[in-house]
């Protein structure tokens, strides 16, 4: 079995499927013994740069869960490190910019990203794809407005009061900086894609937190600047967290899967985003905790309403906590992969 016959793209491309494919955000590593002891002396943004590294921490959610995919190991700032932006991951905090952008001159500072610029992705997913054989693997990217209000906020930000504030009182400076961020995203992607990804993740992250109306004037324009030159290239996933008022407007910007996150149900979901929708989620993440029968029907209920979409691929409605007990995950594919 090719990649392309593999139940991820057939489901993401709205085709017949035995089952939901399954997969988790954060499977990366997060809440994997073996991860730990692999990062141990090597900080986030150099594990994020050693292909080697990068090969084994995907490989190892595979290897231990049996998910039916498998997600780039990297960092949304990977691709404005990679162009001299001043950015660190700071355990517990998060990206850290140290000079935030605010007026037009900080522009400078985004120039565009070259494939010479991430020769380590290149090579990390040239050797994923051999590695895991019929098994798609997901590349991924920041989308311009989650690494904008990092780049503004000058690090992560509970209102996105700055960057709210630079998006009404100066659009012309904030539409060219998306613009730039939209170049880098979508340059990002395609290097993953030529280098062999199979599907693709846009991950919005902070969306979430803007009006509908300012979604579309705002954002919607630059993600699509991001997503919809990628059309007939590998499927593209959309994702934001509490953007259940957003849905329709980011399958709009060129999504073939639109992730849902836990606050709307599946079938819910589908009918928002209209025919032919593929879906992708969405058990709280929050219940991995819970026990296994609480699991099992939250499991079995997600299933269930995915089958009113067109397609559904099976996740979490955000990334794995990383006090997750990896054995619960490992039963939720079980169970997942039970349900023909």
């Amino acid at each position: 079995m090719t990649t392309s016959e593999s139940l991820l793209l057939r489901a993401a491309t709205g085709r017949p499927a035995s089952r939901p494919p399954v997969w988790f955000m954060r499977q990366a590593g997060r809440s994997l013994p073996e991860y730990r002891a692999l990062r141990v002396g090597t900080s986030m943004l150099a594990a994020c740069r050693t292909p080697d590294l990068i090969t084994e921490i995907t490989l190892q959610p595979v290897r231990r869960h049996g998910v039916d995919a498998a997600i780039f190991f990297s960092d949304i700032v990977v691709p404005l490190v990679a162009i001299g932006v001043g950015v660190d991951i700071v355990a517990g905090v998060g990206p850290v910019v140290d000079k935030p952008i605010r007026e037009a001159a900080d522009l400078d500072r985004l120039r565009p990203l070259d494939a010479a610029d991430v020769p380590y992705i290149t090579e990390a997913v040239q050797t994923l794809t051999r590695e895991l054989g019929p098994t798609p693997l997901i590349g991924f990217a920041g989308a311009p407005f989650t690494l904008a209000s990092y780049l503004v906020e000058g690090g992560p930000s509970k209102d996105h009061a700055l960057t709210k504030s630079l998006m009404h009182s100066n659009p012309d400076l904030w539409h060219a900086l998306l613009a730039r961020l939209a170049d880098i995203a979508r340059q990002f992607l395609r290097v993953q894609i030529d280098a062999g990804a199979s599907a693709v993740q846009l991950f919005d992250s902070w969306a979430g937190t803007l009006s509908l109306a300012d979604y579309e004037e705002f954002v919607l324009p630059h993600s699509r600047a991001v997503l919809e030159p990628l059309a007939g290239t590998v499927p593209r996933i959309h994702f934001g967290v509490n953007t259940g008022e957003l849905l329709a407007a980011m399958r709009s910007a060129g999504a073939d899967v639109v992730g849902v996150d836990w606050r709307v149900p599946l079938d819910e979901a589908a009918r928002r985003l209209g025919p032919g929708a593929v879906v992708q989620g969405n058990l709280d993440p929050a219940l991995l905790g819970a026990g296994p029968a609480v699991v099992d029907a939250a499991v079995r209920r997600v299933v269930e309403q995915g089958r009113a979409a067109d397609g559904h691929i099976f996740n979490l409605g955000h990334g794995v906590p990383p006090d997750t007990d990896p054995d619960v995950l490992t039963r939720i594919v079980d169970t997942v992969k039970s349900l023909k």
